[in-house]
């Protein structure tokens, strides 16, 4: 073990108000090696080093907590989830958390159940496909309480490939950085159509990497039409509403 990681993610976690047990420690220092070592062979991540790491990835992934509880037993999808962010750190703090981590490269898919199996995590799965295929399945389609994404997109798509995973009374929540007031309101007539409501919005700030981050949190009030998501790679290019 590192001492450097280990006082970088304990502090870091104290400052989003969230303890780590030693194992916890362990699990996610395993999982930053593993993903080093893999993305030497495959893209999985830019940020390497592994401070930035810890607070970039692991930290930024937790502070989902700011928005929305996640220690009881609940299920969640993390569509896009690319490395496994911010679906496996959520699920090493969170034991109890029953988590589909989604993405549409099966050597990533590869990479994150060989996580999942190294650090010895249970109730948790990883899926090969796209959110817009994914979310027409029954099998997934309105079935989780929460729906998360740090997926580079504008709102108004990610809400089209997010709501139709998220049951009636459950939350979809939108990892943000920078000025969303804009998005936000641009995103407003697609989270209505699609069954949603902007429920509220939290600001903080990273203070050891200086970075402003948001989450949207959007309370799925409505069923979302079955039309939607529309065909790959529309949402995308034709963002809903907007």
């Amino acid at each position: 073990m590192d001492n450097h990681f280990k006082l970088w993610i304990t502090e870091g976690m104290k400052e989003i108000s969230v303890d780590l047990s030693d194992n916890q420690v362990e699990q996610f220092f395993l999982y930053y090696k593993m993903m080093i070592e893999w993305n030497q062979v495959m893209n999985l991540t830019a940020i390497t080093d592994m401070r930035d790491v810890v607070f970039k990835h692991f930290v930024d992934s937790v502070s989902l907590v700011k928005s929305i509880d996640v220690s009881r037993e609940t299920s969640l999808i993390d569509v896009g989830t690319g490395a496994g962010f911010p679906g496996i750190p959520l699920k090493i703090m969170y034991p109890e958390l029953e988590v589909t981590l989604l993405d549409s490269l099966n050597k990533r898919v590869r990479f994150l159940n060989e996580v999942v199996e190294k650090i010895g995590l249970k109730k948790i799965s990883a899926v090969h496909g796209r959110a817009e295929d994914v979310g027409r399945n029954p099998k997934y389609r309105e079935k989780y309480d929460i729906c998360v994404s740090r997926a580079v997109a504008n709102l108004a798509t990610l809400s089209e490939y997010c709501l139709p995973f998220v049951k009636m009374g459950g939350s979809f929540v939108s990892y943000k950085s920078g000025a969303i007031e804009d998005e936000l309101t641009q995103a407003k007539n697609a989270v209505k159509i699609l069954g949603g409501i902007v429920e509220n919005v939290v600001n903080f700030r990273i203070e050891e990497i200086d970075a402003e981050r948001s989450l949207v949190r959007i309370l799925k009030r409505d069923r979302t039409p079955l039309k939607y998501p529309r065909k790959a790679g529309v949402p995308g290019k034709e963002p809903l509403g907007v």
